[in-house]
């Protein structure tokens, strides 16, 4: 029996899920105990972040009756799946660098399921002390402060005083999930928040009998110098959309929604009609034609989802 388990056969406890990796969780009480808990039956509706119900089975192991009521949950869709991240967070924070070479839409695209799942998001370009990239990196920090989002930029690799109370500053007092595409560097920036976080991913990993597939769960960590926690969730190329509506992308874009009241058409989606206020303000370079070629992508996207 590991420290801080004990076997409370038959008794019913509510506890957070830290730890997930398919329908296999850690889930941990108020008094800092730990079970292995499974989702009775076929469901796979448990997520790191969830408060649920337990009954003891013995063995340090659990049975999840329910879940409680979550205040949001975020996750990612494709045709194929839905992938839920985290419930119950404050803050979604953004991580990206300028090497490997980082891609735009992943951060627009988060920023979308953030913005739609009610969560605030936080933008992070890491890496500062990299020369290769930086130019258009920072260029892309700037335009995304312009929108109105908090960012930020460290490197992390370098632990000094002033980058540690930076993230601080972010994370201190909040829920927050650490997302980025892979080799963004959010390990480096977890570990800075979190010093036991690798041995703790090890214990789980070996908790749930996955042994090597440590890098595939997601794990939420109490912080080290304040109140709070922080979720890490496996470094992952897409982030599908599948999910939204058109009202949806167009709230979450500040810079096309500011001009969509001039069309000839009420209900102008801003693609291929005539008289539109929003391609007027493309070609008149007050909305950057990146932006713009991101938006219909998403909208078409969307439309051949629909239609499959």
């Amino acid at each position: 029996m590991r420290k801080g388990q004990r076997n409370l056969k038959g008794d019913s406890v509510r506890a957070q899920v830290i730890s997930s990796h398919g329908r296999h969780h850690i889930a941990r009480d108020a008094e800092g105990r730990t079970y292995e808990a499974h989702r009775r039956g076929k469901k796979a509706d448990v997520v790191v972040g969830d408060w649920v119900q337990l009954l003891a089975a013995g063995d340090n192991t659990a049975a999840i009756e329910s879940v409680d009521n979550r205040e949001n949950i975020l996750f990612r869709q494709d045709e194929w799946r839905t992938k839920s991240l985290a419930a119950n967070i404050d803050q979604l924070v953004i991580v990206y660098g300028s090497a490997p070479r980082f891609n735009p839409w992943f951060v627009w695209k988060a920023l979308l399921a953030a913005h739609t799942a009610g969560i605030k998001p936080i933008i992070i370009r890491n890496k500062t002390d990299l020369t290769e990239g930086a130019e258009e990196a920072q260029a892309f920090l700037d335009e995304l402060t312009a929108l109105g989002y908090e960012t930020h930029r460290l490197s992390a690799t370098e632990s000094t005083a002033e980058t540690i109370a930076e993230l601080d500053s972010i994370f201190n007092g909040q829920r927050s999930l650490l997302v980025g595409q892979s080799g963004m560097g959010k390990s480096t920036i977890l570990n800075l928040l979190v010093e036991s976080a690798k041995a703790r991913t090890q214990e789980y990993s070996q908790a749930l009998n996955l042994g090597r597939q440590t890098t595939t769960t997601t794990t939420l960590y109490d912080l080290d110098r304040a109140d709070g926690c922080v979720i890490d969730s496996p470094g992952f190329q897409e982030f599908g959309l599948a999910h939204l509506e058109l009202n949806d992308i167009l709230r979450a874009m500040p810079d096309i929604l500011e001009y969509i009241g001039g069309c000839r058409f009420v209900n102008c989606r801003h693609l291929k009609e005539p008289a539109c206020s929003v391609k007027d303000a493309v070609e008149a370079g007050k909305i950057s034609q990146a932006r713009y070629d991101f938006y219909v992508a998403i909208v078409e996207e969307l439309d051949r989802l629909q239609a499959w």
